[in-house]
């Protein structure tokens, strides 16, 4: 039941009807159950992995709380918690490496040894790598103190599965989360018409900018030697894609939580304007950076024998550089997790490792721009400057995603000499558009283009701190209406699909 479906839709606004029907206290059993339906109208299998995840969160958390509350000696007292949050992120995120990864092993181990183990027929449950890094993070919250445990099994149930957000995201902080799902709300006009216009310009990403963008990148993509002169547009409608997709979807389920009066954090923050990819990866999937940041990053770098090495590495290279060769290393584990996180590949971990050693070599050049800015009377914040910077990191970002959307290293390269050698932009008129075949393909390219001149239009005021909700506030209700029921109606008009294909995020 994808996000987009008229089933999904109808499940909602039923899901809507009783929630703000049954008495208030009772709102947070109703999201209980519409989200414990919603995952069973999905797949029965699956809901057994999430009970799992979240009984063994559940019980480690009110094991260490209460060992925290026994009195006994604190040395004793740490050792036990210790071993109890080890065993229970075992537990968790060991059931996400084994049904997510261990295929690949299998794979690998063949190759390497020539043998013929036989791959397993595992289930990917919807949402693993969500719910189980949204428990993982709340059983470290509360081991180290940051929030108490939860007592209520099946208040912690609704943390972990609440519906909209478990499709794709965003990874919820219990902190910020746990407390709006069990709260009274009531029905309020500015929530449901903030959520409907959220949800609609979701579905503008995704059914008109992603989706025409996906028609064109899989037919560069899958012939690309009949395609080689736009090979460089096809991977900036990955980009396009991607970005539509996610965007898209998150808006969504951002829209659809509002409705039931409960705000969830933003995914992203107008990532192309970033300028540096350092920059740009804390606008981008912001959720996930931010969890490896706080859960793994901090960790990794705080750790004893990462302390260790870089009192040596200062000892030997100087303060500074030691300081920074025990960063990079830490950022480069965080970004092949990011990798392997997004797929069991080596395209997915070398894309991984690309974006983390581009951002060990911009920090260890610090210093040398810092010299040539001086030298060039550069300011950082002059617009020129900016527009470099923002299409330097645009381009990085770039040369990662050929081999983010394709099948092997060796096709990346190939997509990459295509993209320096060969540059024929008429080829696009090659490529059919639907079942007028290409007759239609020079419309449907003017819709994709006006679809993203106009999400660009948004970005730059939201870029500029301009709030789209403020500054609606300040148009005719008429004028607002009718603007919001054209973009509606474009969505069936002009996407080139009746059912939109499923989110790619939603596959993690």
């Amino acid at each position: 039941m994808a996000l987009t479906s008229n089933m999904f839709f109808l499940f909602t606004i039923v899901g809507l009807c009783i929630y703000y029907t049954v008495p208030v206290r009772m709102q947070w059993m109703v999201l209980l159950v519409c989200s414990y339906c919603y995952y069973i109208l999905v797949s029965v299998p699956a809901v057994f992995f999430l009970i799992f995840s979240t009984a063994v969160t559940y019980g480690c958390a009110l094991w260490i709380h209460r060992i925290r509350l026994s009195g006994q000696n604190e040395k004793k007292s740490a050792g036990k918690r210790k071993r109890i949050v080890a065993l229970g992120l075992f537990l968790n995120i060991g059931m996400l490496g084994f049904l997510k990864y261990f295929n690949f092993f299998i794979e690998n181990v063949n190759r390497i040894s020539g043998g013929h183990i036989s791959f397993l027929h595992l289930l990917l449950p919807l949402g693993i790598s969500y719910y189980t890094f949204q428990t993982a993070g709340y059983l470290l919250d509360v081991y180290w103190g940051r929030v108490p445990a939860e007592s209520n099994p099946l208040k912690y149930a609704l943390f972990v599965s609440f519906f909209p957000q478990l499709v794709q995201g965003p990874i919820g902080r219990y902190g910020r989360l746990a407390a709006q799902l069990t709260a009274e709300h009531k029905l309020e006009f500015s929530r449901i018409k903030y959520g409907l216009e959220r949800i609609v310009w979701g579905l503008f990403k995704k059914m008109i900018v992603s989706e025409w963008a996906s028609i064109y990148r899989e037919a560069i993509f899958a012939q690309p030697e009949q395609y080689s002169g736009i090979a460089i547009f096809g991977v900036l409608l990955y980009t396009v894609e991607l970005y539509g997709d996610f965007a898209g979807g998150i808006d969504i389920v951002i829209g659809i939580a509002a409705l039931f009066g409960i705000t969830l954090d933003e995914n992203f923050r107008q990532p192309f304007f970033a300028v540096s990819i350092s920059d740009f990866w804390t606008r981008w999937h912001i959720s996930l950076g931010s969890w490896m940041k706080d859960y793994v990053f901090y960790p990794l770098t705080l750790s004893g024998f990462m302390v260790k090495c870089q009192k040596k590495a200062k000892a030997r290279l100087g303060r500074k550089k030691g300081r920074f060769i025990t960063i990079a290393f830490s950022n480069l584990v965080v970004f092949v997790l990011v990798g392997l996180w997004h797929g069991p590949s080596w395209n997915n971990i070398g894309w991984g490792f690309y974006n983390g050693v581009i951002i060990a070599i911009s920090g260890f050049l610090t210093d040398v721009y810092q010299t040539w800015k001086k030298k060039l009377h550069i300011q950082d914040q002059s617009r020129g400057y900016r527009l470099f910077m923002m299409m330097r990191t645009f381009a990085l970002f770039n040369i990662g995603q050929y081999f983010d959307c394709v099948d092997s290293f060796g096709q990346a390269l190939q997509m990459i000499r295509y993209s320096f050698t060969c540059f024929q932009p008429s080829q696009f008129l090659l490529i059919s558009s639907g079942k007028t075949g290409t007759a239609y393909t020079p419309y449907a390219l003017l819709i994709l283009g006006i679809g993203c001149l106009l999400w660009l239009a948004v970005s730059i005021l939201k870029e500029r701190g301009i709030k789209m909700e403020e500054l609606f506030t300040k148009v005719p209700p008429a004028l607002e209406f009718a603007g919001f029921l054209l973009l509606f109606l474009c969505i069936p008009l002009f996407s080139p699909m009746s059912v939109a294909r499923g989110f790619i995020y939603a596959q993690f």
